[in-house]
């Protein structure tokens, strides 16, 4: 099982980014997929999850502003990021939980992709 995160970048504050995740190895719309972000000095926190039955749940933090969805045909997971702020800076993780449904906690994930770096600039 592989995840390979792409889009991450500098943006200004306002804008928009979307993330890619390619899954490879299994089939990713059959489990519960989740975007993780984590800040220098910060511990990693949640942002939007998709369970098997694209149910989706987002962090309140970004309610409004990001959208996860998936692309069964691409076995690609997305993140769209639309109004950016500077608090928005961070490395984006892709991650897998191997179950059908999701859960918040980091342990209930076992694949996790490298990350990609969205800047957010003021």
């Amino acid at each position: 099982v592989q995840l390979v995160e792409s889009g991450g970048g500098p943006v200004q504050a306002g804008g928009s980014l979307r993330l890619s995740c390619v899954a490879s190895g299994y089939i990713s719309h059959s489990y519960c997929m989740a975007w993780f972000r984590q800040a220098p000095g910060k511990e990693r926190e949640g942002v939007a999850t998709i369970d098997s039955v694209y149910s989706t749940v987002y962090a309140d933090s970004v309610k409004g502003r990001f959208t996860i969805s998936q692309d069964n045909a691409k076995n690609t997971l997305y993140l769209r990021m639309d109004s950016l702020k500077f608090e928005d800076t961070a490395m984006y993780y892709c991650a897998s939980s191997g179950h059908r449904y999701c859960d918040s906690s980091l342990g209930y994930y076992v694949y996790w992709g490298q990350g990609t770096q969205v800047t957010v600039s003021s």
